[in-house]
C-alpha cells in the first residue's frame, strides 16, 4: 500500500508523526547507550592465597575461574590493603582505607566517598550486592544507604557460620526473601552464588544493566564444607605443605607467570609472636615447621584442615560455572565483564596448627579418629594455620596483616570478551583495588560524582587498568604506599620499601629490588641509605596526606628503631 508523504497529511496527524518519530529516535539512542554499557560482575574473594587458584599455579581444582583466565587477562601484581575490610573499603571507593574511613580494621565507609554502587547506579545500572559487606554497620553505611539496590549476605563481623542461615539477611528488610532452603541444605557460599543468579534473573527480566558484587567470606574461616567436597581432596593434602609448594612453584613456571631465574621460592616464613597457640606450641618467632617433622596424628589433623579450604575454594568455583552458564543462556556472557580477586594474602591465624575457637586466645584442637571426619560440618570454628598460609601465598613470603608480597598481592582476573584485546596475556603492571573504581568508571562510560548527599567526595587516587585491556601498553609510573596496624610499604618503580611487624625484634625498613628479587630474598637497605631515606619520606608525607597512621595500640611509629630485623 503506498504511504502518503508526511506534508500531505493533516497538521494534527503530522505533529503526532514527528513526536512518535522523535521519541523513537529518542528510545534508539538510550539503547545504543544501554549497549555500550557493559554488565559488571564484581567477584571478591576472602582470604584467597596467591597461588590457590589452578590459573595462578594451584593444586585446587578450579576449572571454570581458570577458563576465564585463559580467555582474558591475569595480573601477577594486583595489591590490595592487607586485611578484609581496608581493601574492601579502598575497592568500593577507588580510594585509600584511611581516607575510605577504615585505616586499620573495622570502621565505616566516610561520608565524603563515593561507592561503585552509587557511581553506577548513575549510568542506569541495576546494582546487587550478595555476600560480606564489613565496611560498616549502622543504618547510614548499610549496603542498600550506599548503592546497592538489593542485598543478601551479612554486615556484622568479619565471617560467619556457613551452616546458620539466620546469620544471614535480605536488604531492604521490606523484601521478602526470594530463595529457601530445606533443613540442613543452605551453605552459604553455594547461597551467595544461588542469590547471585537470581539477582541476574531480575535484572535481565527488566532489560537493564546490571553491576553485581559477589563478595564471597569463603574461604575465610571457619573453615566449612560439605564432607564430600573435602573427601574428595584429602588425599592430596597428606602430602603436606613442602611437597606442594614446591610443585606450585614449579608450575608457576609452567604458566608462565615466572619467566627467569629472578623469582626464588624462599624457605618457609616465620610464625609472628603474637600467635597464641604458636607460643603454646613452640613456634613463636620459629619457621613453619617441615612437613616431615610432625607426628602421623599431627599431619592428618592438618591435611583435614586444608582439604576443608580447598573444597571452599572448589564450591567458589562451581558458583562461578553456574553463573557464566546463566550468562550464555542469557546471551549477554559476551557482554559482561568479570573481574576477580582476593582481599588479601592467606591467613596465618594463629600459628602452624591453626586453631579451634572464636578468639585469638584459641588453642588447637590435635582431632583425630571419628572427630576428624566431623571436622568443617559442624559449627565449631576452625583455621588452617600459617604453614599451609605459606603453601597458598606461594612464592610470596609472610601473610595476611603483613605488607611484605605474601600479604598484599592477590589473583586478579579480567574476562570481557568484548573488551580485551589479545587474550590469554599476564599483566604485570603493578596495580591496586582502588584502581578498581576508575577501570569501571571508564568501563560504564560513567562520571565519577563531585559531591554525595551535599558533601565534596574525594578525590580518586586509583587509576584506570582499561589501557592494559586494550592492549600492552603499560600504566603511568607511581607510588603505591601501603599501612595495616604498623606493617609499611612503598612500592615505586623497581623499589620496596617495606615494614614488618609482631618478630622477636623490632622491626625496621627493608629494601628490594622487586624486578631483580620478586619474592623479596634480599635486603638492600645497609648498601642503599639514601634510596631508603628518600622512600620513606615519601612513604611519611602520604601517609599524613591520607590519615593513614591512626593509633593503634602495639603499632610502633616508623623509623623508630635501629635494630636488624629478622629475615623470615
Amino acid at each position: 500500500m503506498h504511504t502518503p508523504p508526511l506534508l500531505s497529511r493533516p497538521p494534527s496527524l503530522r505533529r503526532f508523526i514527528a513526536r512518535s518519530l522523535l521519541l523513537s529516535g529518542f528510545a534508539l539512542a538510550a539503547i545504543a547507550a544501554s549497549a555500550e554499557k557493559p554488565n559488571i560482575l564484581l567477584v571478591l574473594c576472602d582470604d584467597l592465597g596467591y597461588s590457590d587458584l589452578g590459573c595462578y599455579g594451584g593444586e585446587i581444582p578450579t576449572p571454570n575461574i581458570d577458563a576465564l583466565a585463559t580467555r582474558g587477562l591475569r595480573f601477577t601484581h594486583m595489591s590490595n590493603s592487607a586485611r578484609c575490610c581496608p581493601t574492601r573499603a579502598s575497592l568500593l571507593t577507588g580510594v585509600h582505607p584511611a581516607q575510605a574511613g577504615i585505616p586499620n580494621f573495622n570502621g565505616e565507609l566516610a561520608e565524603n566517598t563515593a561507592t561503585l554502587a552509587e557511581v553506577l547506579r548513575t549510568r542506569g545500572y541495576k546494582t546487587y550486592m550478595t555476600g560480606k559487606w564489613h565496611v560498616g554497620t549502622s543504618a547510614a553505611a548499610s549496603p542498600t544507604n550506599r548503592g546497592f539496590d538489593e542485598f543478601y549476605g551479612f554486615t556484622n563481623g568479619h565471617s560467619q557460620d556457613q551452616w546458620n542461615p539466620e546469620k544471614y539477611k535480605r536488604l531492604p528488610a521490606t523484601r521478602t526473601p526470594e530463595l529457601a532452603f530445606p533443613p540442613g541444605k543452605f551453605y552459604a557460599t553455594d547461597v551467595f552464588t544461588a542469590y547471585a543468579q537470581e539477582f541476574i534473573r531480575q535484572a535481565t527480566a527488566e532489560q537493564q544493566p546490571w553491576f553485581l558484587y559477589l563478595a564471597h567470606s569463603a574461604p575465610h574461616f571457619p573453615l566449612q564444607a560439605p564432607p564430600e567436597s573435602t573427601k574428595a581432596l584429602l588425599a592430596t593434602y597428606r602430602q603436606g605443605w613442602d611437597v606442594l609448594r614446591s610443585a606450585r612453584f614449579d608450575r608457576l613456571k609452567q604458566i608462565g607467570l615466572i619467566t627467569d631465574e629472578r623469582w626464588k621460592l624462599g624457605p618457609l616464613s616465620l610464625v609472628p609472636v603474637e600467635a597464641n597457640n604458636a607460643i603454646a606450641n613452640g613456634y613463636s618467632g620459629q619457621p613453619n615447621p617441615a612437613w616431615s617433622s610432625l607426628d602421623a596424628d599431627r599431619r592428618e589433623d592438618l591435611a583435614h584442615r586444608m582439604a576443608i579450604y580447598a573444597a571452599m575454594v572448589k564450591h567458589i568455583d562451581d558458583g562461578i560455572g553456574r553463573i557464566v552458564q546463566q550468562l550464555k543462556a542469557a546471551g549477554t556472557y559476551e557482554h559482561t565483564l568479570i573481574l576477580f580477586t582476593s582481599d588479601n594474602g592467606a591467613c596465618y591465624e594463629w600459628g602452624p596448627f591453626g586453631f579451634d575457637g572464636v578468639s585469638r586466645a584459641a588453642k588447637t584442637i590435635l582431632h583425630t579418629g571419628a572427630d576428624l571426619t566431623a571436622m568443617g560440618t559442624t559449627h565449631e570454628e576452625i583455621s588452617y594455620g600459617s604453614a599451609w598460609a605459606n603453601l597458598s601465598n606461594t612464592p610470596f613470603r609472610l601473610y595476611k596483616h603483613f605488607t611484605h608480597e605474601g600479604g598484599i598481592v592477590s589473583p586478579f582476573i579480567v574476562h570481557w570478551p568484548q573488551g580485551v584485546t589479545s587474550p590469554g596475556r599476564w599483566v604485570r603492571d603493578p596495580a591496586h583495588v582502588m584502581d578498581i573504581m576508575p577501570t569501571l568508571v571508564e568501563a560504564a562510560g560513567a562520571t565519577y560524582p563531585t559531591t554525595r548527599n551535599g558533601t565534596a567526595v574525594q578525590r580518586l587516587e586509583g587509576v584506570s587498568l582499561a589501557p592494559t585491556f586494550r592492549g600492552t601498553a603499560a600504566l603511568p609510573e607511581r607510588a603505591i604506599c601501603y599501612q595495616h596496624q604498623g606493617a609499611y610499604a612503598i612500592r615505586k618503580g623497581p623499589w620496596k620499601l617495606v615494614k614488618g611487624k609482631r618478630f622477636p625484634v623490632e622491626a625496621v625498613w627493608e629494601l628490594y629490588n622487586i624486578h631483580a628479587d620478586p619474592t623479596e630474598q634480599h635486603d638492600l637497605a645497609t648498601q642503599n641509605p639514601a634510596l631508603v631515606a628518600a622512600l620513606a619520606q615519601e612513604w611519611d608525607q602520604w601517609a599524613e596526606r591520607t590519615g593513614s597512621l591512626v593509633k593503634t595500640e602495639n603499632i610502633p611509629a616508623p623509623n623508630q628503631s635501629k635494630k636488624k630485623a629478622t629475615k623470615s
